[in-house]
């Protein structure tokens, strides 16, 4: 019986980076987590201990914080796509790079009606995501790119029913005609090529999401994902595809009754688990191959 080695990858995760522009009095923030991977000839490493061709991952953290400093970051896709070609062309034996970046928004705290110039509050509203992932060099280089948002949490207090389901021997739910809809949000699409404006992009994305979410009159969270999922591709033919992750954050209504008090949709516990989880991919059907742009990226399905 032959044994051989796998796929591998190795690299640094969660580097935490803030990075403060001082160019003006009125200071911008950037604050970022950003992991990163490399995979090809690194047999040796794993078969004979050889570090030979193995760049460290502090090396790595280190080129975060340089050229975060040096060439600054832009967007997260942009800094993404430098580090995986900074790194494919300095380690001779990588022959793909997975980059993944989440990006932590500060909103300038209002004094006066304005937002003051150097002080900031952690901004609740999602945490913008990027995974890039690059395989070989010039005119065989192939990029993909995902982009999207975690931690999304929305919640709607009516507009959204849930009846006419199938049932089995041990079904208890009740079938309801006005519930509370509520989810956190994950949500990753792909790109179809880099020439993306990714900043605009992002804002137009997230935006149509949320006015899907909030006008369609759900029947299921499926139908509201498909429509949340559709819009996007309508609206934005640079995107081949959308795939979301929505848990069900159940609200039950309170008996009040033993109480003697009436609650007429009013009173709810938000339990946290267990919850249904909920998982849809949405598709063009010319978009392009997406080779390893879901490279790494788990809870999809």
């Amino acid at each position: 019986m032959a044994i051989r080695l796998g796929p591998n990858q190795y690299g640094k995760a969660e580097v935490r980076l803030v990075r403060v522009s001082r160019a003006t009095p009125r200071h911008d923030i950037r604050d970022l987590t950003v992991s990163t991977s490399l995979r090809g000839r690194f047999d040796a490493a794993h078969v004979r201990g050889d570090q030979s061709d193995v760049l460290p991952t502090d090396s790595q953290k280190n080129t975060v914080f340089a050229l975060a400093e040096r060439d600054g970051v832009g967007a997260i896709e942009d800094f993404a796509l430098h580090l995986a070609d900074h790194f494919l062309a300095t380690v001779p034996a990588a022959e793909g790079a997975r980059i993944e970046i989440d990006e932590h928004t500060w909103e300038r705290i209002p004094v006066d009606g304005r937002g003051h110039d150097h002080s900031f509050v952690r901004s609740g509203r999602g945490v913008r995501t990027t995974v890039v992932n690059v395989d070989g060099s010039g005119a065989d280089r192939e990029v993909h790119v995902v982009s999207g948002i975690k931690e999304l949490t929305v919640l709607k207090t009516t507009g959204s029913e849930f009846h006419g389901f199938f049932k089995d021997q041990f079904t208890t739910l009740q079938e309801t005609e006005d519930r509370i809809l509520a989810t956190s949000l994950v949500s990753r699409w792909r790109y179809a090529d880099t020439k993306v404006d990714w900043d605009k992009a992002y804002d137009s994305i997230v935006a149509l999401q949320l006015e899907r979410f909030a006008e369609i009159h759900s029947y299921a969270l499926q139908q509201t994902l498909y429509g949340m999922g559709q819009s996007v591709l309508e609206n934005h033919p640079e995107v081949a595809e959308i795939k979301m992750s929505a848990p069900n954050k159940h609200h039950f209504l309170v008996d009040l009754s033993p109480f003697d008090l009436d609650n007429p949709g009013e009173v709810f516990y938000a339990a946290d688990r267990p919850y249904g989880l909920i998982e849809a991919s949405v598709v063009r059907d010319d978009a392009p191959d997406p080779g390893n742009a879901w490279h790494g990226i788990p809870g999809f399905c």
